[in-house]
């Protein structure tokens, strides 16, 4: 199981749109991944994307959007 925050980490620098991030995290977690955060488990890459756009994660860019780092926070 994966953190959330190594999403979160791998986004930062980049613009996605929710079907290429979805595509991203398969890329580098793969297909079967579950990821967990500081409030939920065992959530698949598209539930994580939903949890952390519910959560205002993700910051809008001209095109797509990326991670919003001030609304990252840095517990384990």
């Amino acid at each position: 199981m994966t953190h959330g925050h190594e999403v979160l980490e791998m986004m930062q620098g980049h613009s996605y749109s929710e079907n290429s991030l979805l595509e991203a995290i398969i890329a580098e977690f793969g297909p079967e991944e579950r990821f967990y955060t500081c409030s939920a488990d065992n959530l698949t890459a598209q539930g994580l994307i939903d949890f952390l756009k519910e959560r205002g994660k993700f910051m809008p860019m001209e095109e797509g959007f990326t991670v919003d780092t001030s609304r990252v926070c840095h517990n384990e």
